[in-house]
């Protein structure tokens, strides 16, 4: 049976990043969010923060869904595949994105159907080839909602031994992982259907209709009061319960995580309810376009660093919050205090 115990983040180191900021040579406040963001840094950190962060990494979870098989996604199954060949052949909008930052792209094969090629960044952590339709029957058995968070675990290490990365980004690949998540997500936060389901990959309004009945038929299966491990076990995809489980390696290892969006805080909720410290590690890069995202952001107690109407997933999000990590970490780094620079206060002018 799966079980990991994530330590909480360090409120001291937090309050003395703090009370460095609040004597930086700028008004009090002024660098508002990026302030905030410094003091989480340093919390995950527990002391001095890596500046700049140099090594970065990007994990994106993939798998396939049998609830495909609704009609809840404008995109057949093969797309999963052949979108893991392009982030391969690093010609997909996260390879650009993640050049940008300076971050090294890795996939994970927590249960695509079809055949990947091998590859240097394609990691094996299959547990399935594909899940089974969440609309009539459980997606995944108990043992294999484990057996995907250990592979999560390994991912991670296996990142971890390669990359030595200081901050992670998690992002998703999975044709009709929406719908999971989408039921995920109303598991965990007690959310309807129809305020969390949205259109995907760009279904039209009779879609729209079809997914939230298939994500109502599958919470009324699995009722009230269930414990994550069912709730996954009935729910949830390879990939989501993988990402979950790369999410609570970093925490265990107190690296800071960036969260992408939809598909990934439907994983953070499950690592949530596993850990409930591994959240104070994460970090939300960015608000998407999907209904529910600003409901599973807040029922996380997570406020987005960016709004820029994104629905791809990939991490393309995620990745694109690199630089603000950066910019916090600099800003704590670089930047002198008054006393440092021989500034006066608005208080305390410097006597001549």
């Amino acid at each position: 049976m799966f079980d990991i115990w994530v330590p909480p983040t360090d409120r001291e180191a937090a309050r003395q990043i703090h009370e460095r900021i609040s004597n930086l040579t700028k008004p009090l406040g002024s660098l508002g969010r990026i302030e905030e963001l410094a003091e989480r840094l340093a919390a995950i950190a527990g002391g001095p923060l890596p500046s700049p962060y140099p090594r970065r990494a990007i994990v994106v979870g993939a798998g396939d869904h049998g609830v495909t098989a609704e009609g809840v996604s404008a995109y057949p199954s093969e797309v999963t595949a052949q979108m893991i060949s392009a982030f391969l052949g690093e010609f997909a909008a996260i390879n650009a994105f993640a050049r940008m930052a300076r971050a090294e792209v890795y996939v994970a094969d927590f249960g695509v159907a079809g055949e990947l090629v091998a590859h240097p960044r394609l990691l094996d952590a299959k547990v399935g080839r594909g899940t089974g339709n969440l609309a009539c029957r459980a997606a995944m058995s108990e043992s294999d909602v484990d057996a995907a968070l250990a592979a999560g675990l390994r991912v991670y290490a296996e990142v971890e031994a390669r990359a030595h990365p200081q901050v992670i980004a998690l992002g998703d690949m999975g044709i009709g992982n929406t719908t999971s998540a989408a039921a995920l997500i109303c598991a965990f936060t007690g959310e309807t259907p129809e305020a969390i389901v949205g259109r995907g990959t760009g279904l039209d309004d009779d879609g729209i209709r079809r997914k939230i009945a298939v994500v109502e038929r599958a919470l009324q299966r699995v009722g009230e009061g269930a414990g994550w491990r069912r709730i996954a076990a009935e729910l949830g995809g390879y990939e989501i319960v993988g990402i979950a489980g790369v999410l609570l390696g970093a925490a265990a290892a107190r690296t800071p995580i960036l969260l992408d969006g939809f598909i990934v805080a439907a994983a953070a909720l499950l690592a949530r309810a596993i850990a409930p410290n591994a959240i104070e590690y994460c970090i939300a890069a960015h608000r998407s376009r999907e209904n529910g995202h600003a409901l599973a952001l807040r029922a996380l107690g997570l406020s987005p660093l960016l709004d820029l109407d994104l629905r791809l997933g990939e991490a393309s999000g995620a990745a694109l919050a690199f630089p603000l990590i950066e910019a916090a970490a600099r800003m704590v780094c670089e930047m002198k205090t008054f006393a440092e620079a021989g500034v006066a206060t608005a208080h305390e002018p410097i006597e001549a």
